[in-house]
């Protein structure tokens, strides 16, 4: 692991549980699983630049795919 994977996994981990608790607070089940896997998933990938795109991936999803209103 090198500090470039590390921050990467800080930023998405933050980024996950803000997403997480916004969930939390809207009832909003894709918000809620959106934020669990942000959370999770950089401590399963060892490629850098993976956990850099599919992190980008998981918060553009988290802005474009339409939720329950």
């Amino acid at each position: 692991m090198n500090v470039a994977h590390l921050l990467g996994s800080f930023i998405f981990g933050v980024i996950g549980f803000a997403v997480f608790i916004y969930g939390k607070k809207q009832s909003s089940f894709k918000a809620l699983v959106i934020g669990l896997i942000l959370m999770v998933y950089p401590y399963l990938i060892a490629n850098t630049i993976a956990v850099y795109a599919i992190g980008a991936a998981l918060v553009l999803a988290f802005f474009i795919i339409p939720g329950s209103s």
